[in-house]
């Protein structure tokens, strides 16, 4: 951890030397066409995830086909860690040769290939009007005034709760809108005594919920500029890991070590609640004899910071165009299509379950239908509401490497480390790794 790491390979994010060779991925769903397209009217768009991603793109080629057939889009499924790889290679020698006319970038991720590879991504400035576009998800898709990127989904986040647990213990669903953590905690310390299950399910290894927390108060591990950790005078990431440690010890959380551990946890019914992205809505409907029991309510805030907001963020991507023959065609296509076409993201909520942050397609009916499996909530409307709402942060450079870091610091908390030392010494680390 001491080596100190080029510019370079930051915009890779630690991942490079994780990632497979440059052979394509087996679950490509076409073949490769030699990336930047021999013609404008050819492009290829690489993205990761079949069920989610891939499907929405491919619903996006699908509309636009009906106005272009003469234009022929390839979408190609890699792993996101081979994309990463894929990019950074192609795009260090200089060449985009191998590489897509258009990309899936998650947003932690943005703004490392847009600093260290300027003039590498066509300005869309003129292709979409940003301000359509939920106000945090500016952030990391543009640079220096310029619009880089078409946000796509919405990470937003949400408190999924059991209903019946919760009443069990003496609550109702409206007790625990826009609440703080220290109700949160007050509530499943009654569940727990009342019921006998966990609050939550948490890996201790994953800051995901630190990261929630923070940017519901318009903070990050790093200061307004990107690149410089701000770690040891942060008062914000302060309470949140106080929080977090409040949470893990007040016997409400069911550990869980991996992603199927972590499903395991609410799909059983072990646990009462489930504080994360609105990502997570398929994986808790999957459990059809659960429908009816539960409903999502505001994501809690910070209770000692003023700013922070019942509405967070966890995830969530955005489509790039590469400055390469066939950008102009590329632009066209995200431009009528995910920049502008409010019937395309009924169907992204309907066939996908893709929450946009178009702001435009909040009014459309799919956005606004009761969900039966939450007792009739429109929750996708919900969620809507609350993404506009989700501070606007600078997700900079080094999101991933600077948690590398505080994730060693909060098992050293957890353990009895002092607070001022825990962020001291991951504010010295950080500068050290950083520069």
């Amino acid at each position: 951890m001491k080596k100190k790491i080029s510019t370079v390979l930051l915009a890779s994010f630690m991942l490079l030397t994780a990632c497979s060779s440059n052979s394509p991925d087996s679950t490509s769903t076409t073949t490769p066409s030699g990336g930047a397209a021999s013609t404008s009217k050819e492009i290829t768009v690489w993205a990761w995830d079949k069920n989610f991603n891939i499907a929405a793109m491919n619903l996006a080629k699908d509309a636009y086909a009906k106005d272009h057939p003469d234009v022929k889009i390839n979408v190609v499924e890699y792993a996101q860690d081979d994309i990463i790889q894929k990019m950074n290679t192609g795009l260090n020698s200089g060449s985009k040769s191998g590489l897509p006319n258009v990309v899936l970038i998650e947003d932690y991720r943005a703004q490392g290939f847009l600093k260290t590879y300027p003039d590498s991504f066509a300005d869309l400035s003129a292709s979409i009007k940003a301000s359509d576009f939920a106000e945090y998800k500016l952030g990391p898709t543009s640079l220096n005034g310029k619009q880089y990127g078409v946000p796509f989904d919405s990470g937003v986040t949400g408190l999924y709760v059991r209903k019946d647990y919760l009443e069990q213990a003496g609550y109702k669903v409206d007790d625990l809108k826009n609440i703080d953590w220290q109700k949160f905690i007050e509530v499943g310390k009654a569940v727990k005594a009342k019921t006998g299950k966990d609050l939550l399910t948490q890996d201790p290894n994953d800051l995901g919920l630190v990261r929630m927390m923070i940017q519901s108060a318009g903070a990050w591990y790093l200061k307004s500029d990107g690149t410089t950790p701000d770690l040891k005078d942060n008062a914000v990431l302060k309470e949140a890991f106080e929080t977090y440690k409040e949470i893990m010890n007040a016997n409400i959380v069911k550990i869980n070590s991996d992603w199927n551990s972590f499903l395991a946890g609410f799909n059983s019914g072990a646990v009462a609640s489930v504080p994360t992205g609105n990502w997570i809505t398929p994986s808790i409907k999957s459990q059809a004899d659960q429908s009816g029991k539960w409903a999502v309510v505001p994501f809690p805030k910070l209770k000692n910071t003023a700013t922070s907001v019942n509405a967070s963020n966890l995830g969530g991507s955005s489509w790039y165009v590469l400055n390469s023959t066939g950008k102009d065609t590329a632009a066209d296509f995200l431009a009528k299509t995910l920049g502008s076409d409010v019937n395309l993201y009924q169907k992204l909520v309907t066939d996908v379950g893709v929450v946009g942050t178009y702001k435009p397609a909040a009014q459309g009916e799919a956005y606004t239908k009761a969900d039966d499996f939450f007792g009739g909530q429109k929750v996708i409307s919900d969620f809507a509401t609350w993404t506009a709402q989700i501070p606007k942060v600078n997700y900079g450079l080094h999101t991933y490497a600077i948690e590398d870091i505080l994730k060693v610091e909060m098992q050293n908390y957890l353990k009895g480390k002092d607070i001022a030392k825990v962020f001291g010494d991951a504010q010295s680390q950080a500068e050290s790794q950083l520069k």
